[in-house]
């Protein structure tokens, strides 16, 4: 499995964050197990789109999709709703 390149924005994001550490770390889990507890990977709603997401830490969330059973695009990295 691999996940495509981050655009230039959330490579931002990440940074203006601190951030990249962490994303190396859940990423890294993602691409070993997708079933790892850390990430707590949901299924977003309505689920018919087929987003998912994954825990980067306690205050951010990664939204992901996968182009094939092997491709995974990131396609948001957003503060963790309450």
């Amino acid at each position: 499995m691999i996940i495509l390149p981050l655009i230039p924005k959330q490579k931002k994001y990440l940074r203006d964050h601190n951030l990249n550490s962490k994303f190396l770390k859940q990423s890294n889990l993602l691409l070993s197990n997708i079933y790892h507890p850390s990430l707590n990977v949901e299924l977003l709603e309505p689920k018919s789109r087929g987003i998912y997401s994954f825990r980067l830490d306690i205050h951010y969330r990664i939204s992901f999709i996968f182009h094939s059973s092997e491709i995974i695009e990131i396609i948001s990295i957003t503060n963790h709703y309450r």
